[in-house]
Order: C-alpha cells, then sequence, then structure tokens
C-alpha cells in the first residue's frame, strides 16, 4: 500500500449523517471478481444522473471540489452493509482520508486495512473544519500523520489516532504486510512447537 505520511489536497464537504455503504458503492458494483473500475462506482446515484451524465450539483462534481483527497463527514459515516467495496472505491477515486466525529466500526477497521486514513475529531473541530471545506477559495489542507496534525491557512488541529494503526499507514503495510515482519520468529515457534509435539507431523 501507499504509506501515509504528510499528504496535502482539498477538503469536499459531505456532512450529511448516517451515510451508509450503500451509497458509497451501489450494489451493481459488487458483481466483478477483481477490484477494477471501484472508482466509477463511488457515489454513483449522487454523481450521475439517470441518463448517465455527471450531476453538476454534486459536490465532487463542482469545480471547486474536483479531486479532493479528503472528505469532511457527517456522523456514523460508513455504516450499512460491511462491502469492502466501498473503501476499494474510494481509494481508487484518489480520496487519501476521511475526517469526522464517528464512523461505523467494520467500516472503519477496512479503511485501516486498505490505507485509508480516517481522522475522528470532536464536533467543535469538526465545525471548523466544514467552514474550510464548504468555501472552494480556501478548502486546501494538509494532514501530517506523523505529527498527527491537519493544517490548513487559517488553523492547525490535533488529532489522536491508534499508534497500532499510525504505524501501519505511516510504513504502507496492511495486516498480511505486518504479520509478515514476524515471519522468522512464526518459523521458530512452529519448528520448537513441532519438535516438542512430533506427534503433530504427518
Amino acid at each position: 500500500m501507499e504509506p501515509f505520511k504528510i499528504v496535502n489536497g482539498l477538503v469536499a464537504p459531505m456532512m450529511s449523517a448516517n451515510i451508509d455503504t450503500d451509497v458509497i458503492m451501489p450494489k451493481q458494483f459488487l458483481k466483478g471478481i477483481d477490484r477494477q473500475g471501484l472508482d466509477r462506482g463511488v457515489f454513483f446515484d449522487l454523481r450521475f444522473k439517470a441518463d448517465g451524465e455527471p450531476d453538476n450539483n454534486f459536490v465532487l462534481n463542482k469545480m471547486g471540489w474536483k479531486n479532493a483527497s479528503f472528505l469532511l463527514v457527517g456522523p456514523n459515516f460508513g455504516c450499512g452493509s460491511s462491502r469492502e467495496h466501498a473503501v476499494w472505491g474510494l481509494k481508487q477515486l484518489g480520496v487519501r482520508a476521511l475526517i469526522g466525529s464517528s464512523f461505523a466500526g467494520i467500516f472503519n477497521d477496512n479503511c485501516q486495512r486498505n490505507g485509508v486514513l480516517t481522522i475522528e475529531l470532536d464536533v467543535s473541530s469538526i465545525s471548523q473544519l466544514e467552514a474550510i471545506a464548504v468555501d472552494p477559495q480556501k478548502n486546501s489542507l494538509t494532514i501530517d500523520l506523523e505529527q498527527q496534525r491537519i493544517i490548513s491557512a487559517a488553523s492547525e488541529i490535533q488529532f489522536n489516532i491508534d499508534e497500532l494503526k499510525r504505524k501501519m499507514l505511516l510504513e504502507g503495510l496492511d495486516f498480511i504486510d505486518y504479520t509478515l515482519q514476524y515471519q522468522n520468529d512464526i518459523r521458530s515457534f512452529e519448528h520448537q512447537h513441532l519438535s516438542d509435539n512430533p506427534w503433530l507431523v504427518c
């Protein structure tokens, strides 16, 4: 995975509460046997009209927020089904981080496993960022994961993050990569365990 250290980009506001994974990635995009093309499915029913043309009223289709790297989201973002496709699609669309007051548990875990940073902030900090995100002249942010801060032209906000999650994102590790760091210890344990219990060997 691509490491997340210091990332600069635009932030787009999507402040509605309870945006679920069916909205993030509609069911018709779950049919493929690989992850290709999921960026088109992200917020499909919001981004596109019935005739397939982009809906210019949707924030990510507007000039000031196109190609946003960050989404400022409402509470309980990512609720609903556990479909990992929602995170895969967001990442393919170029979303590197989600900032909100709360995230659904499984969705939050899926973000970590796929290199998308989720930042939980208090309501006051969210309000500060919302004032920035809604203004296309000011909606540029820097997220510094190493120093755990969000920097804008007007403010700097510190955030807390689980240390294991932080380490994995900084180093671009998924759970398999993380486990493989200990492969020598695992092999040593296997060898010793089989040596102590030879009847386990077929």
